[in-house]
């Protein structure tokens, strides 16, 4: 039996359908594509602006900070060039009482825990006296201490002094840590011995304030 034979306008038919299906095929990639690549675009869009925003807000942050170490340059300046210190001093003397603001601040609040020195200058405060310092003792716990990024706040350094002396010298002691720049509380005094040798025991507390560190941190932008 004989094939039948396929018609010219049927094989154009089929010649279009299939270039019509390799068309839409090509479409569809295409636009698929687009759209992937617009969700892309969008969600890059979207994350540059909040980068944008983060360093538009830390600009701004850092020119208030500027201005502020500016206004505290100049602060900081007037506090220490008076002539006459907090005291009743001279910012360019020797004596006792003599300093800048700058060093009396640090003197009556240091900065950091450091026993020794806490010795050494309860050591000359009492130097002047009729009495002798037999001991001061305490912990040096300033590998323990930390700086912190707060505010910050007075820590407690307790101590022991023990001194020998006759019985006005003694009496004037208590005077004498009050009159201080530098806080001393006392919690407990402990007498024994005569008028001319009395040894006096002390237990007390003075205080320092940790530095305060600039904590310069990086954000990630989710």
């Amino acid at each position: 039996m004989a094939k039948p034979l396929v018609s010219i306008k049927h094989l154009q038919i089929n010649k279009t359908n299939t270039s019509m299906f390799a068309v839409v095929v090509v479409c569809s990639i295409i636009t698929v594509f687009s759209l992937m690549a617009s969700r892309a675009l969008i969600q890059q869009r979207t994350y540059q602006n909040r980068v944008v925003a983060k360093k538009k807000a830390a600009l701004n942050q850092l020119k208030a900070n500027n201005s502020a170490a500016t206004a505290l340059v100049s602060s900081y300046t007037a506090f220490v060039k008076t002539p006459e210190n907090v005291i009743g001093g001279s910012i360019s003397g020797s004596g006792d009482r003599d300093g800048d603001n700058a060093q009396i601040v640090l003197d009556a609040l240091p900065s950091k825990y450091d026993f020794p020195a806490l010795a050494s200058s309860l050591e000359k405060i009492l130097s002047g006296g009729n009495y002798k310092v037999n001991s001061i003792t305490g912990t040096d716990d300033e590998l323990n201490q930390q700086s912190t990024t707060g505010p910050p706040q007075p820590v407690e350094m307790p101590f022991e002094l023990n001194v020998t002396g006759n019985y006005p010298s003694v009496q004037d002691l208590v005077g004498i840590l009050e009159r201080s720049i530098r806080p001393f509380s006392i919690s407990k005094l402990d007498f024994k011995g005569t008028d001319n040798q009395l040894i006096t025991s002390i237990n007390a507390k003075t205080y320092y304030q940790p530095s305060l560190n600039l904590d310069i941190k990086k954000e990630l932008v989710p």
